[in-house]
């Protein structure tokens, strides 16, 4: 079991991190550019198999599920002031709710981060294949050739040690953000997108209404997955009571600005069509970057600059979600709630035991997106397919630990002497959480379906197994079997 906070020496090493760090911390993994290049066609509804969506509406899916996690983001920022501890979200359902509903709360959160990423890869590579070949009308590599390299780079990374910069992450996603920011004031300039506002942000815009809109909002709150990681550098970062909390909070108001202009100019940009839009689902950002010819504002050049920073964040985000996942691993078979062999550490102080179970998920993965139609979209490759599902899974596990969370604060944070912003926050954040659920659910069609239906398996499977274990963990992981810098900032 895991010692108390307390007692554990402090993580990281000497070095503190600074403010800039925890913001580059969430801001890194939410992988804003590739969202707003891959997820806006998922809340638009033009690669759902259940052909639910926001349609013209996406906006107003992005700024409801923006304003939503803002409330939950200032319940995390409240919940760092009261528990610094190398854990994860499951600490703060734990505290909220309990042992047994933060273990229940672990599993089904880090099987949402490793189904992201597991689907991300072969979308990646995928996503390398076909531009490659459509850009330049060459093969060096087959797609799955492509996968096997990102899966050997991911597993080089994971076996090395994550020595990442959070200073390079922060710059590397500020010239991208910042790349594409732009570009999409262009996009809404020169559509005269600013003229038709009000349609963006309408839920009549939607084909369906409210129905699309809140299952757009589903995927609006995707699109901040990794926000909240900051909050696990509470034991490394300096000043943590006053700058772990804005960090949060400021990570999560630059980038619904971003995201609600990104969405917004997307759909501007193909002046509100969503037959053309659909035409180009796989990435509407890449045709808009595009020769005017083929319906784009810019040209060639533009086009491969923004598939380029598309694809490095993408590769970032994957290498987060792996790192994520495997310390997430690790810190539930640290609390007892996995098999102790997955806490096994390699010479190099590495969590080998749980990033060799991370690397396995990988491959299964591949092998399906390569071998499988099981998750197949009709007129959609199948890595989209694939990521189409996993990613929907995702979505609904975090958005149900962010639910938990909203709800457990009540109980958790009624000792902080702010119970009526702690009330609003978690209303605010948990009906928007919850209409996303609900729209992930309602009149979806099979496979989409499925997927929230299996993380409320993995829900109600974790409940009954951490009944019947022999006692709670505390929610607060000990990390200081591993080396200094496997406990530093991408440790979630």
């Amino acid at each position: 079991m895991s010692e108390d906070s307390s007692q554990r020496k402090s993580l990281g090493g000497k070095r503190k991190l600074t403010l800039i760090d925890a913001i580059a911390q969430s801001v890194g993994l939410m992988g804003p550019v590739f969202s707003i290049a891959f997820l806006i066609p998922l809340v638009v509804g033009l690669s759902s198999a259940s052909g639910n969506g926001a349609g013209n509406a996406a906006a107003l899916s992005v700024l409801i599920a923006s304003i939503g996690v803002i409330g939950l983001g200032w319940i995390v920022a409240e919940y760092t002031r009261k528990i610094q501890a190398a854990g994860s979200l499951y600490d703060y359902v734990t505290d909220g709710m309990g042992g047994r509903v933060g273990s229940a709360a672990g599993w089904l959160y880090y099987t949402g981060i490793l189904a992201l990423g597991a689907g991300i890869l072969p979308m990646i590579g995928g996503t390398i294949h076909d531009t490659i070949q459509a850009e330049f009308n060459v093969q060096p590599l087959s797609q799955f050739a492509w996968d096997v390299v990102l899966f050997l780079l991911v597993a080089f990374i994971m076996f090395m040690g994550v020595a990442l910069s959070t200073r390079l992450q922060l710059s590397l996603a500020l010239i991208s953000v910042s790349v594409v920011f732009l570009f999409s004031i262009f996009v809404i300039a020169k559509s005269g997108g600013i003229h038709h506002v009000a349609t963006g942000f309408s839920a009549s815009s939607s084909p369906t209404h409210w129905k699309g809109v809140l299952f757009g909002v589903l995927y609006g709150v995707l699109l901040f997955t990794g926000f909240e990681t900051s909050a696990n550098l509470g034991e490394e970062t300096e000043h943590p009571h006053r700058n772990i909390p804005r960090a949060v909070l400021i990570s999560v108001l630059a980038i619904a600005g971003f995201y609600i202009i990104g969405s917004f100019a997307q759909i501007s940009g193909f002046h509100f069509n969503l037959n053309i839009l659909g035409k180009n689902a796989g990435a509407p950002l890449f045709t808009l970057a595009g020769p005017k010819a083929q319906g784009g504002f810019v040209g060639v050049g533009m086009r491969r600059l923004v598939e380029l920073v598309v694809v490095f964040d993408m590769i970032a985000v994957l290498i987060g979600c792996a790192v994520s996942a495997s310390r997430g691993v690790f810190a539930l078979a640290r609390d007892e709630r996995l098999p102790r062999v997955l806490t096994r550490i390699s010479r190099r102080g590495t969590p080998i035991g749980a990033s060799n179970f991370v690397i396995f998920v990988y491959a299964v993965v591949i092998v399906l997106s390569v071998w499988s139609t099981a998750f197949a979209i009709p007129h959609y490759p199948e890595y989209v397919s694939m990521f189409s599902w996993m990613s929907s899974y995702g979505a609904v596990a975090i958005a149900a630990i962010y639910l938990l969370i909203c709800v457990g604060s009540i109980r958790g944070l009624r000792n902080v002497g702010k119970t009526p912003q702690v009330i609003v926050a978690a209303a605010v954040g948990g009906v928007v959480v919850a209409a996303a659920i609900f729209g992930a659910v309602y009149k979806v069609t099979a496979p989409t379906v499925y997927a929230p239906y299996a993380a409320a398996v993995v829900l109600i499977v974790g409940l009954i197994a951490a009944s019947v274990m022999p006692s709670s963990p505390k929610g607060v992981a000990d990390f200081s079997e591993l080396n200094e810098t496997e406990q530093g900032p991408l440790k979630i």
